[in-house]
């Protein structure tokens, strides 16, 4: 299961302003207020559909708004739901399950450009203490390049290597929260050196908050994944 993460602030100010220096820019934003709404809708329907209780793992973006839409969705409910460091605003109320454990990598952070870094582990950790955060290796964001852009052909080699270390897992289930153009580069790979059969209106570019499903195979996918470094 692949999710994009929940309307940020970011997306309010390119809605609001099409000139770039007009818009507020942030570093790590948050959810907005519509992506709270968005992210109360999808817990409420996994939860009706009972996907929300299949899933047995979580992995997400390190950034913050998609930590909030992974905790959101997915994140046991605390004491106090209206804790926006941890995920819940509005009071998000569903009924009381085993929450699946939600995991952090860096692998599928959304691609790397000028003014987008991640907070520190540490503040990481404090807002959302119901994430693991041992995969990270650095405390403060070393991947961020203030004045370069990264690829497309990086981002999908870097959704393929994400692939692959998905398969190595126990869990069958697994739901990915992060970025639109990670997802849909790394979708795109799997159809041009994988799949062709993928159908073009699988790789267009995910809504906020939008879910699409997916099934990989291990043998082919770790193959695709040599071949495609070669290129």
């Amino acid at each position: 299961m692949e999710i994009r993460h929940a309307h940020g602030l970011h997306n309010l100010e390119s809605e609001r302003h099409r000139d770039p220096l007009k818009r507020i820019q942030y570093a790590d934003p948050e959810l907005s207020p519509l992506g709270w709404q968005q992210v109360r809708e999808q817990r409420k329907d996994l939860s009706a559909s009972g996907l929300l209780e299949r899933i047995e793992l979580v992995v997400t973006s390190p950034l913050t708004r998609t930590l909030q839409t992974s905790v959101g969705i997915f994140g046991s409910p605390l004491k106090d739901e209206n804790t926006v460091g941890n995920g819940y605003q509005n009071g998000i109320k569903t009924p009381i399950f085993n929450h699946p454990p939600i995991i952090a990598s860096e692998l599928c952070r959304e691609r790397l450009s000028k003014g987008r870094s991640r907070g520190s582990i540490s503040q990481c950790r404090s807002r959302f203490p119901q994430v693991d955060f041992s995969l990270i290796e650095r405390e403060d964001d070393i991947l961020w390049e203030a004045d370069e852009r990264e690829s497309d052909e990086s981002v999908a080699a870097k959704g393929i290597k994400f692939i692959k270390w998905l398969l190595a897992r126990k869990e069958k289930e697994i739901a990915v929260v992060s970025h639109g153009v990670f997802l849909q580069q790394t979708l795109i790979a799997l159809k041009n050196e994988f799949d062709s059969s993928i159908e073009k209106e699988f790789l267009t570019p995910f809504g906020n908050c939008e879910i699409r499903s997916l099934k990989f195979f291990r043998e082919s996918v770790v193959r695709l994944g040599q071949d495609y470094k070669k290129n």
